[in-house]
């Protein structure tokens, strides 16, 4: 028998498509989610353009029929219907003003209405919590996550044991294959060759395919890059990848501290200022507030950006080695702009070394309009912790980073690392470990 799906208004706010996604199934949308939706169309990021993009379908589907009988949305799909909710259902503890709650009677209106399932779709945990605890059947929005918990998320690196005498031929410059019908990898993917016979015996190396040899993971202990010294192996794989000029997307994740955004943009300096490889670096980061956000913020575009890309200076102020001067001359002669990630569409920037930090708090959307920006010769850095969430409306495993880690991680021109020791100081460590 079909089902009667009731989407809540965060389902529409993350994804304006979600209706086509329950296949014969038909689609219930409260009344009371048009009038939040309606509350964020005019926003400029990409709650505001699935706002658009809801209203727009909905439209459309008025041509067809009327909306609160229902309109079927395409052939082989569903009918999706605008409804109210009668207040004879609502639950006598519940406060009859909460959004919310309006929504989930409109679920139980429905209920009462059919002997068919009727669920509730609910980015909300306290929503599903809610009407479970109501006896109404909720489930989360799933569509756009591409893995179910982050502890199965692509890291880029693994362990894989040989024979002792291969960590041998690898030292002496030998070419060493890895069989594919041992250990599925991905392209660019970091292995840590281990001997069968001695565990302390092994070897860095990194995979690009069955049919070529690994080859040597790049060592910048001696000379670093701009100064910058890798002190653990993770970290070591992040520069070696964002030194990589056959790699033009980079995602590295990692906790507070442990240099993320620091070999970023050590690397773009590198390849910028040094080698010339690029002809300037590119640095934004959504702006998302941790906690009350302070508010309009007066000035040009650079100096209302300034508050949110401060650890951006605080990390080029250790490169620069205090010299304030040297970074002033940097934004002066163009070599870093500071962009606004919601001026870049329409934009193509080319021979550039772009840094998304805190890359976790993008939409899938958001990540894909900055992605698609990124023109010829350019290379583009995503930074982030995907434990570190400041936009409601994604989480852990439906974020942009997220995506792009597992989306990208089967083709050669990604890299990806996951930083697992924080370095910034001790006490740093500490706190991101037990907090």
């Amino acid at each position: 028998m079909k089902r009667i799906y009731v989407l809540d208004t965060n389902v529409l706010l993350t994804d304006h498509q979600s209706i086509y996604g329950y296949g014969n199934n038909d689609i219930v949308i409260p009344l009371k989610v048009l009038e939040e939706i309606d509350k964020h169309k005019k926003r400029h990021d990409g709650v505001g353009a699935n706002a658009r993009g809801i209203i727009r379908v909905l439209d459309g589907l008025r041509a067809s029929g009327n909306l609160h009988k229902g309109v079927r949305l395409r052939k082989k799909l569903g009918i999706v219907s605008v409804k109210g909710f009668d207040s004879n259902h609502f639950p006598p503890d519940l406060d009859r003003e909460d959004s919310d709650n309006q929504i989930i009677c409109t679920a139980l209106t429905e209920k009462a209405a059919t002997r068919r399932k009727v669920i509730v779709v609910s980015r909300d945990i306290n929503m599903r919590v809610k009407c479970d605890s109501l006896g109404m059947l909720c489930e989360d929005y799933a569509s756009e996550k591409v893995v179910q918990d982050t502890s199965k998320l692509y890291t880029g690196f693994t362990l894989h044991l040989v024979d002792d005498q291969v960590v041998d031929h690898f030292y002496a410059g030998e070419d060493v294959f890895i069989d594919e019908e041992e250990i599925k990898l991905s392209p660019q993917q970091f292995i840590m060759l281990v001997s069968n016979q001695n565990e302390k015996k092994t070897a860095l190396a990194k995979f690009i395919d069955y049919n070529t040899p690994v080859r040597k993971v790049n060592d910048y202990q001696k000379n670093g890059i701009w100064g910058l010294r890798p002190r653990n192996k993770e970290q070591q794989f992040a520069l070696d990848m964002l030194m990589d000029e056959n790699i033009s997307i980079v995602t590295i994740i990692g906790k507070a501290g442990s240099g993320k955004s620091l070999m970023a943009i050590a690397s773009g300096l590198e390849q910028v200022v040094e080698s010339g490889l690029y002809k300037k670096m590119v640095v934004s980061r959504p702006v998302e507030p941790m906690g009350k956000d302070i508010g309009f913020l007066p000035g040009t575009m650079e100096e209302k950006m300034r508050p949110w890309l401060m650890p951006i200076q605080d990390n080029l102020e250790f490169l620069m080695n205090g010299q304030a001067s040297n970074m002033e001359h940097l934004f002066d002669d163009k070599t870093i702009e500071i962009e606004a990630l919601t001026y870049i569409r329409g934009r193509s920037i080319s021979k550039a070394f772009i840094i998304i930090d805190e890359a976790q708090n993008l939409t899938i959307h958001e990540l894909k309009t900055i992605i698609t920006r990124v023109g010829e010769g350019s290379k583009v850095v995503l930074t982030g912790d995907i434990e570190q969430i400041d936009n409601v409306y994604i989480d852990s495993t439906s974020n942009g980073l997220t995506y792009a880690v597992e989306r990208f991680k089967t083709y050669d021109l990604s890299g990806h690392i996951t930083l697992q020791k924080g370095e910034r100081s001790k006490i740093a460590t500490l706190a991101a470990k037990i907090l």
